[in-house]
């Protein structure tokens, strides 16, 4: 027969007590893992920085509802409009990083830290780039009495009238602006810029005579293009789009090599969002933008779909901030008080 040790003491409750331990040690974060439920378990709310209407807002619709099929809840889309898209945008960098808070915004993520100081937000700290959804070039437009046909003939006619044409975007600081001022410094031209506010007075303008040319989105103008109204001479991306197959990149014009603007809209969310959480944004969103039905009516609007990993949407704007940066400076373009 076994004996303890001399001094020793029984250790029954002891030893059940440790193994009580042991056993809760092991079983507690497996509990833990089966309390959490499975992302997502409840409706997502997808903020919009822009109004309803809009191209981000109308891109952000048709991914929602893919997302939607695919995940399984409900996606609400909420406009949150303002301050180039910083009120919407501030909202989402301040938000709880569960995933249930998403963002759709544009290129003014790029645009505004060169334009306001400070800044509510810096965006490369607070959020966390989901995917790219859409490049969204812009179509150079001028009026019909422009007796230009080309873009190397609109260079040739601004210089022979220096400071007597004009260009319209859709605001200060605005993609557009900034493209046309790249434009003006490529080509040594003067254009001078008239913002409005929105597509629909920008565009109203040129096709009522009184402003030269515009650099503005495909879908807005391309119902003017169509009826004459409007003649497109360029597109600003560095190759065709299929919503204008005859129309050429403007870069194609000589001296104009390299040229490219592209606005973009894309998926965000609060920085600190858990890997998993992340994968399965990506994961759905990337899948809505590439339903055949999708890429066709994102097409037909001017928007090329270029959905991507959150680390090339992170690079990817880290690049335009430091292109739209350059032209800001270069332009002395300064926000509007």
């Amino acid at each position: 027969m076994n004996r303890l040790p001399a001094g020793s003491k029984p250790c029954a409750g002891q030893c059940l007590g440790m193994v009580t331990a042991c056993f809760a040690g092991v079983l507690l974060p497996a509990a833990t893992a089966v309390a959490q439920p499975a992302f997502p378990s409840q409706p997502i709310r997808l903020i919009v920085a822009f109004p309803a209407g809009g191209g981000t807002d109308i891109t952000a619709r048709l991914v929602a509802e893919q997302m939607r099929q695919t995940l399984g809840v409900s996606i609400v889309v909420e406009n949150r409009a303002g301050a180039s898209g910083m009120i919407g945008t501030g909202a989402v960098a301040k938000a709880k990083p569960d995933g249930y808070t998403i963002l759709a915004n544009s290129g003014e993520v790029a645009v505004n830290p060169h334009l306001y100081k400070p800044m509510p937000y810096d965006w490369d700290s607070e959020l966390t780039p989901v995917t790219l959804m859409v490049r969204v070039p812009n179509v150079l437009a001028v009026n019909p009495d422009v007796p230009a046909k080309t873009v190397a003939e609109l260079v040739a006619f601004a210089k022979a009238n220096p400071g007597k044409l004009t260009f319209s975007s859709s605001g200060i600081g605005n993609p557009q602006q900034l493209t046309g001022e790249l434009f003006n410094r490529m080509a040594g031209v003067n254009i001078i810029h008239v913002p409005y506010k929105g597509a629909a007075p920008q565009i109203a303008d040129v096709v009522g005579r009184h402003i030269t040319m515009t650099f503005v989105s495909i879908g807005a103008a391309l119902p003017f293009i169509e009826s004459g109204r409007l003649r497109a001479l360029g597109v600003t991306s560095s190759a065709r789009v299929s919503a204008l197959p005859n129309v050429p990149p403007i870069s194609d014009t000589p001296g104009l090599a390299g040229f490219e603007v592209v606005n973009f809209f894309g998926m965000m969310a609060p920085a600190g969002l858990p890997a998993p959480v992340l994968k399965t944004l990506n994961s759905a969103a990337v899948q809505a933008l590439k339903v055949p039905e999708v890429v066709t009516k994102l097409r037909e609007l001017g928007f090329e779909p270029a959905p991507s990993t959150p680390e090339q949407f992170r690079e990817f704007i880290r690049v335009e901030t430091a292109k739209f940066g350059r032209i800001v400076v270069e332009a002395g373009i300064k926000a509007e008080q």
